[in-house]
């Protein structure tokens, strides 16, 4: 079905298309009589083997959606119900932003990719909190993720307060936290991957969250264009400050071996799909190895078949996250990737 569909998809603006799919997705689940059942029918798997527990958190199978999918927490339940076994919604920020000018998504269809310079567009965290205290509510066995980042006009010398914000408005309403400083969105994020801001950051919220009673994992979600000097610093900072993990990796700057026109793999911004699979695996393996498997590590990053998700998992990751192998690929990628991970 979604090889027929997908050649007309794939002829509109991919922004608008994503709009357009998703919310036809809610209604169709949320409304369609057994519009859920039909979805579940179809896509989600239940297999005991599949079952995870990392981090503290119990995940019916180890197949997740990346965030900026959902940035705004509005289609988590529909989403589940195509199988995936966790999802990750953000990247969210203390108050609502427009994020960049549009046009600010680009198909590489010869090398099945995605560029996009989003820039942390969203309905702000107190949004996002509502919506998940409701799904939470109704649905407490969906493992959601939150991913936050800072605005883009507040300062990296106030960076730290943005997160914290975004970390004490989720806290009860999400099952994990993402650290995101890897963006190349937002002018300037990157720079908290440095050494210092990074530690301080990290070792801030890790100070909040273990005044709680309950404590939330949190993770950081690093680039793929870091050296094997600054992943080493990355084993370091996760050891030192205590945190949960790493998702390994955020989209790419970089743009060689593509194949697509000069005019469209120039655009400004992050490259994900298939360009970044080799990269990602080989940044989950260095990690893996380096750290002695001490912390989990997420895997994420051009995983379009089963086989893709396998490499991750050899290479040292405990889970993985689809994004744009999802939108290449269609929904019965998950389902595929578990089938093949029970085999």
């Amino acid at each position: 079905m979604y090889r027929i569909i997908k050649p007309i998809f794939f002829k509109f603006d991919p922004e608008n298309v994503h709009h357009f799919v998703v919310k036809r997705l809610k209604w169709f689940h949320d409304y369609f009589p057994l519009g859920k059942t039909i979805l579940r029918s179809s896509y989600d798997i239940h297999l005991k083997g599949l079952e995870r527990e990392v981090f503290g958190v119990k995940f019916k199978n180890p197949v997740g959606l990346a965030a900026g999918f959902d940035k705004n927490g509005e289609y988590v339940e529909a989403l589940s119900n195509l199988g995936f076994g966790f999802i990750e919604v953000g990247t969210v920020t203390p108050l609502p932003q427009p994020g960049n000018d549009k046009p600010r998504m680009f198909r590489l269809q010869d090398d099945n990719a995605i560029i996009n310079r989003m820039g942390f567009n969203n309905k702000g965290v107190d949004v996002m909190a509502e919506r998940l205290r409701l799904l939470k509510d109704k649905d407490p066995d969906i493992v959601v993720g939150g991913n936050i980042g800072k605005n883009k006009n507040t300062p990296n010398e106030d960076a730290v307060s943005d997160y914290i914000k975004c970390f004490d408005r989720l806290f009860d309403v999400v099952d994990y936290f993402v650290v995101n400083v890897s963006s190349p969105n937002t002018p300037g994020l990157r720079a908290l991957q440095e050494k210092e801001p990074l530690k301080e950051l990290l070792n801030t919220l890790q100070q909040r969250n273990l005044k709680n009673d309950i404590s939330r994992p949190i993770l950081l979600k690093i680039a793929p264009d870091l050296t094997n000097e600054q992943l080493d610093d990355i084993v370091e900072i996760v050891q030192e400050t205590g945190i949960a993990g790493v998702i390994a990796t955020n989209t790419t700057i970089d743009r060689n071996g593509l194949y697509t026109e000069e005019k469209v793999k120039s655009e400004m911004g992050g490259l994900s799909g298939k360009p970044l699979t080799q990269r990602s695996t080989e940044v989950i393996r260095y990690l893996s190895e380096k750290s002695n498997k001490s912390f989990p590590i997420i895997g994420v990053g051009g995983i379009h078949s089963p086989q893709d998700a396998k490499d991750k998992i050899e290479a040292g990751a405990v889970l993985v996250q689809l994004y744009t192998g999802f939108i290449y690929e269609g929904p019965g990628l998950v389902k595929r990737i578990c089938k093949e991970l029970i085999s």
